[in-house]
């Protein structure tokens, strides 16, 4: 079974004819990336299958050494987890392909395109079928760079070229620590390749003193994954490291496409990949978690301020890579890979489908109406909005918490079934609490039950896939429950969670239902005074991206007072 050793190559291959002889056949380029792709999702849709029912394959080209801990290894790993991120790669990136035919059509950077499109594809491949660190770091590398470049596509725009040095900065950051986490893990167990680390690292539980005198001892294991989820956060776009994404729309919509279906999702890999590791280290994982949930809470909330849609597209990105990231800190790291498959789907078709729009905006000369715009406000709905939020919010994370452990099976009720619960119920109350405001204008209880009931068999659908998702992705016994066990949080901290986010959202309808009926409460003034507070905040990105510009001068200032005295 060598076809796998072709997924990367067919793309490799196109970029390089594109690159030597693009200029000489620029009407053909696209059909060359189409062509070389769309056989890579063949043999990508082979080798899921193949790998599902035969096990993983593995193959060595190159090694420094004949040891078995030689650092440097030159191969592939094809598991369940690396086929089924190839097929979602080569998918998307053939629909990206066809999709800027016509798109690009007429553009200075045709050919350039082209070929970065089919390089940039042959590098997430290699990065996912990696089958050691030391590889995988490379290939992360590469990806930057190879980012940069797609980023740098309108290179006389300088918005364009300043975001796209803002992006490969901020990377550098991540990828800094990533390689300090390499040398530790390295130094201390002896290799890179991954099933060889992680019983290494299970069998050996090292302490390292940060500080003279044995004092702040901490545990080698959450201290090597610590620092490689630093890189993870630079590439997915995590709090404090989110500042890059949000300024990279200045590149066309098929790299926006490209980048949020593909590239931002390489954090979520990185931690599955070496989620047997993180499950050594519950303290590495409770991070995580808190990490993922400060992303999320932060790119919903400063999605909503947005005026434009790609901005809009960009922080909802955010968000769902919180989300993601949020997963795998909770110790369900295969619903974290069904979730950013979902979402790879599901956000380029939005980003192509707002390229659409802004090219026939662009085409339309008159504005549209205002009166089309106007939204009459219907106050009679207010009890079926109140009841839609409680239905919503309440009572569909109770229903799946006492009905689907018998109706599919799914262990909700075991230790790991409560942080399961936890998700579905933050998910649901965030979303309910923007959805309300558009129900002030829906006096409809069809319209409400329907959303309702699609909500109720999305919630279930998604509950079953990733239970499914789990025993596929990590097929041995005890092998998922393991990382639930360790993902675990203290009880009272959980019920602590959940009682908070109870009293909030309940204090949210409250304050919807009495302003809906135009009634006054004790703290009417304050809500008004902190909503525009609020609003400030959200339109300058909680002065995050300030501060940074603040530090790197003042670090400037300080390195120029120090080299002035050499």
């Amino acid at each position: 079974m060598t076809l796998p050793i072709l997924i990367p190559l067919f793309p490799l291959l196109a970029g390089l004819l594109i690159w030597v002889y693009g200029n000489r056949m620029p009407n053909h380029v696209a059909k060359v990336g189409i062509i070389a792709t769309s056989i890579s999702c063949l043999i990508s849709a082979w080798t899921l299958y193949y790998v599902s029912n035969e096990g993983t394959v593995r193959f060595v080209f190159w090694t420094l050494s004949s040891e078995g801990s030689a650092i440097l290894k030159i191969g592939m790993l094809v598991d369940r987890l690396t086929a089924t991120m190839m097929m979602l790669i080569t998918s998307v990136s053939v629909v990206i392909h066809v999709y800027s035919v016509r798109y690009l059509e007429g553009d200075n950077g045709y050919v350039r395109f082209f070929g970065l499109l089919s390089f940039m594809t042959f590098v997430i491949l290699s990065l996912v079928s990696s089958p050691n660190l030391f590889m995988l770091f490379m290939f992360w590398q590469l990806l930057s760079l190879a980012l940069y470049l797609i980023l740098n596509f309108n290179f006389s725009h300088p918005d364009a070229c300043r975001n796209a040095f803002k992006t490969f900065f901020v990377h550098r950051v991540g990828d800094v620590s990533f390689l300090c986490g390499l040398f530790l893990a390295y130094k201390y167990f002896g290799t890179l390749e991954f099933n060889e680390l992680f019983a290494a690292a299970a069998e050996n539980p090292y302490t390292v003193s940060l500080l003279p005198g044995n004092l702040f001892e901490i545990d080698v294991i959450a201290l090597i994954g610590l620092l490689i989820f630093v890189g993870a956060m630079a590439k997915s776009s995590q709090f404090p490291l989110h500042v890059w994404l949000p300024d990279t729309m200045d590149s066309p919509t098929p790299v926006s496409a490209l980048m949020h279906a593909g590239i931002i999702n390489a954090g979520g890999f990185l931690l599955n990949r070496l989620a047997p590791f993180y499950a050594l280290s519950s303290t590495t994982l409770h991070i995580v978690f808190l990490i993922g949930v400060l992303t999320v809470l932060l790119g919903a909330s400063m999605m909503l301020a947005q005026n434009d849609i790609k901005k809009t597209l960009g922080f909802s990105t955010m968000g769902q890579m919180g989300y993601m990231i949020m997963e795998c800190g909770l110790g369900a790291f295969a619903l974290a890979i069904f979730h950013l498959i979902a979402h790879g789907l599901f956000k380029a078709t939005l980003f192509l489908g707002a390229g659409t729009g802004i090219h026939a905006s662009r085409e339309e000369p008159k504005l549209p109406h205002s009166s089309e715009h106007i939204i009459e406000e219907n106050k009679s709905s207010t009890h079926l909005t109140w009841v839609t939020g409680l239905v919503v919010t309440l009572l569909m994370p109770l229903v799946i918490l006492m009905i689907a452990h018998d109706m599919l099976e799914i262990p909700l009720q075991d230790a790991h079934g409560a942080v399961i619960f936890l998700f579905f119920g933050w998910v649901t109350a965030s979303q309910v609490m923007f959805s309300l405001y558009r129900l002030q204008a829906v006096d409809s209880w069809k319209v409400a039950c329907t959303m309702i009931g699609a909500l109720f068999f999305i919630g279930f659908v998604y509950l079953w896939a990733g239970e499914e998702f789990t025993h596929f992705l990590y097929p041995e016994p005890g092998v998922s429950e393991s990382f639930f066990v360790a993902a675990a949080f203290n009880p009272h901290v959980f019920d602590l969670i959940i009682f908070t986010a109870t009293a909030l959202i309940l204090v949210g309808w409250f304050v919807l239902y009495t302003n809906a009926k135009g009634q006054k409460i004790f703290i009417a003034d304050w809500l008004v005074s902190l909503r525009k507070q609020m609003y400030i905040l959200l339109i300058n990105r909680f002065y995050v991206d300030l501060a940074y510009v603040r530090w790197s001068r003042n670090i400037l200032r300080l390195a120029q007072k120090v080299a002035h005295r050499f």
